[in-house]
């Protein structure tokens, strides 16, 4: 197992870009087993850890002492216990992205959401069943900005005797997308070189796992098969540049060329930046090398580098023309079930405004006010109680159902701003009965300025039925929605001035955050969640709390 991390200054909010690469084959011990639906149980220690990366050594929050942290391994079917303690002075909570946690809410791990966090010296048992689900999810800290350091790789394979519905790869490799608060001067000599055999093809499991960067990535002089995203298969498609945002997983199949070439490749990413703010536009990387033939002499020739072609960092159009050749299988094995009939329609704006400045600080807004995020002009406020735990017990005070369905006013959300850019605040929800058929449209607004957000739905995958620029048409764009083979996701980019329309069945009862996966936006309060009410029968119920749920 290698990593890079490459890193460069950065003005946007002193982070800085770097690539974590491991290469790893899949247990041959868990590929050949002959039993599924087991459970499979890990014990992750929560304790700070003194890492060395290229040119510095500081301590970070870590599990067991890995960065990134263990790589969680499974199968479609199986069971997880998972035993979090938590050894360093901050309190911590692990959200596993993407999973759907049917029936199992108590195990989704957002801070003051589905848990309190799990304080010092304390420990957590996370347990939940992967359920029709296979491919590539990560885990993340899920408090304050812990994600930082605290994340690693869901591996989830296959039931036994399923293949992929994809050529055999010959080895996996994951990839990490990520950010660092270090800053050093790296050259490529200091960079991962990823061998491969020529002829042989690679799935590379991508995960953008960064706090505040969605990526372009591209390797030189090879064409990259995208054949899943957020753990659902695919239409494959081939180019050569992938778009992936934080919160996102998208795996690819690399095809080395046949013949060993007298050079060697650079696998780059860098931002995709829309937003007002200033950003670190330079390039991570990591090398492609071809192993050499043991039998050729090794002349000791230094091999050329080439150079991906990246798009420009602002480069709407290839981003919605990327995210618009995502389409799902769609078919009998794989089904694409979009509902087709529709019981609640949402209208979410999502973007940037203004609130008051707190009396004993001083604020760099305008008429000292501080910028903050809202969906539909909410800007949430983290209750002391988590919602899951308040909606189980019916406690009252905590939050209230009344979140907005639509924004409070009509404008031109990505044309001229309005006079008045104050935002409200609350812990508002939107409750749905069991089974409901939600279509919800995600709209950027300007205000501020004009900027993608990949939203997080936990609890639920849902169908990207329809995207556009501008201002969505209630009227007109309704008709254009592709309802036959849409992509199925768990996080989407809400497109920079422009619209996103979502689809899913609230089928899973409990209280389900929905935020932008911008660590940034979600501190400033872009976030709300969905109450989803427990259906009439036994399994459509959510079960009590397990007995060390974290207590406040």
């Amino acid at each position: 197992m290698g990593y890079i991390w490459l890193t460069h200054s950065s003005s946007y909010l002193y982070t800085t870009l770097f690539l974590l690469l491991c290469t790893c084959l899949v247990s041959s011990k868990l590929v050949m087993a002959k039993h599924t639906g087991i459970t499979r149980r890990y014990n992750f220690e929560v304790k700070m850890q003194n890492v060395t990366r290229l040119c510095q050594t500081k301590s970070i929050v870590t599990i067991n002492g890995q960065f990134p942290g263990p790589k969680i391994v499974t199968r479609e079917g199986d069971r997880l216990e998972i035993t979090m303690v938590n050894n360093i002075k901050y309190n911590v909570t692990v959200h596993w992205h993407g999973i759907r946690q049917l029936r199992s809410g108590w195990a989704d791990g957002p801070a003051y959401v589905t848990q309190c966090p799990t304080q010092t010296g304390q420990k957590y048992v996370y347990k939940f069943r992967v359920a029709d689900q296979r491919g590539t999810l990560f885990w993340h800290a899920h408090i304050s900005w812990l994600r930082a350091t605290l994340y690693g790789p869901i591996i989830i394979l296959p039931k036994h005797g399923v293949p992929y519905p994809f050529p055999q790869p010959y080895k996996e490799v994951q990839l990490f997308l990520y950010l660092s608060s270090d800053y050093c001067t790296t050259h490529y000599v200091d960079a991962f070189k990823l061998k491969v055999k020529p002829g042989k093809t690679y799935l590379l499991r991508l995960i953008n796992a960064a706090l505040n960067d969605e990526l372009f990535f591209s390797i030189a002089n090879h064409t990259l098969t995208v054949v899943e995203a957020d753990a659902i298969y695919t239409k494959p498609f081939r180019t050569n540049t992938i778009l992936i945002t934080p919160g996102q997983t998208t795996n690819v199949l690399l095809t080395a060329q046949n013949h060993h070439p007298n050079a060697s490749f650079l696998m780059a990413a860098r931002p995709y930046a829309t937003g007002p703010a200033t950003f670190d536009n330079t390039t991570t990387a990591a090398i492609l090398v071809y192993a050499r033939d043991p039998s050729q002499k090794d002349t000791h020739t230094k091999l050329p580098l080439l150079k991906p072609k990246l798009p420009f960092f602002n480069d709407t159009s290839f981003a919605a023309k990327f995210n618009s050749k995502l389409r799902s299988l769609a078919n009998s094995n794989f089904p694409a079930n979009v509902p087709k009939k529709i019981d609640r329609q949402f209208f979410f704006t999502v973007g940037l405004g203004l609130l008051p400045c707190p009396k004993i600080q001083t604020c760099q807004g305008p008429n000292n006010t501080m910028v903050a995020a809202a969906v539909n002009n909410v800007s949430f406020v983290q209750p002391n109680i988590a919602l899951l735990q308040a909606h189980f017990f019916q406690t009252n005070g905590v939050f209230s159902t009344d979140f907005p369905t639509k924004p409070p006013f009509k404008f031109n959300y990505t044309g001229t701003p309005p006079n008045n850019l104050m935002l409200s605040r609350g812990t508002k929800t939107i409750v749905l009965p069991f089974n409901t058929s939600v279509e919800l449209v995600l709209q950027d607004t300007s205000i501020i300025g004009a900027e993608s957000h990949p939203l997080h739905l936990h609890g639920f995958n849902f169908f990207v039925v329809g995207q556009g620029v501008g201002n969505f048409d209630s009227k007109n764009d309704p008709a254009k929605f592709n309802l036959v083979d849409p992509i199925e996701r768990n996080t989407v980019g809400v497109p920079s001035g422009g619209w996103v329309a979502i689809r899913f069945r609230a089928d899973n009862p409990g209280a389900w955050f929905m935020h932008c996966h911008l660590e940034v936006h979600t501190s400033w309060g872009l976030k709300m969640a969905w109450i989803v009410q427990d259906g009439k029968e036994k399994n459509q119920k959510l079960p009590p709390p397990p007995s060390d749920l974290p207590k406040c």
